[in-house]
């Protein structure tokens, strides 16, 4: 089914890259310090990236949340190349790239479900990839429980991609919220 989809003004264009931004380059730089044996507290802020392109992709389309994902990745990768060690930043690059043009697509391709479909499976999967490639590129070899913190990030990952649906709901129900947005 063809979609015509509202093009971002400059203003909502630049506050999707700038959000994009800030949660990766959060992210990457928290990572970085874990909680416990099994989390970061880069699980934490991470998955508010999937929340960003959902709400582009779902008002703009999957061709504005590739801007924003393209534009918002070479912010964070600038940024994280100076505050965050080159294989953190490396492996962020990878696989925000990989995990976001899979939440896009996958967003995108059940739009028309239930209205909770799309952003819950797109998260699920994408959280997945995204915990995979990051976790096997920026810690393999490091002398620390990589695969547990990979584990426990994903959970933590999924559990607030669940969560994460209440404030989709209400942004994507509010059409003026979503018009600043």
């Amino acid at each position: 089914m063809n979609h015509r989809f509202v093009k971002a003004t400059r203003h909502q264009f630049m506050l999707a890259v700038l959000s994009m931004g800030v949660v990766v380059l959060a992210s990457n730089i928290l990572v970085q310090y874990t909680i416990n044996d099994w989390l970061t507290w880069g699980a934490i802020t991470y998955p508010f990236a999937f929340l960003v392109s959902e709400l582009v992709n779902r008002r703009f389309g999957p061709g504005e949340a590739r801007h924003v994902a393209w534009f918002g990745f070479a912010v964070a990768v600038a940024a994280s190349a100076v505050l965050a060690p080159a294989r953190i930043a490396a492996a962020s690059g990878m696989a925000f790239v990989c995990s976001q043009m899979l939440d896009i697509y996958v967003f995108d391709k059940l739009r028309h479900s239930r209205w909770w479909q799309a952003p819950l499976i797109a998260t699920v999967l994408a959280a997945c990839l995204d915990t995979a490639v990051f976790w096997s590129i920026g810690f393999t070899g490091e002398n620390l429980p990589w695969v547990s913190l990979a584990l426990g990030d994903l959970g933590v990952k999924l559990v607030l991609g669940i969560f994460l649906l209440l404030p989709f709901r209400l942004l994507m129900g509010r059409s003026n919220s979503l018009r600043s947005f």
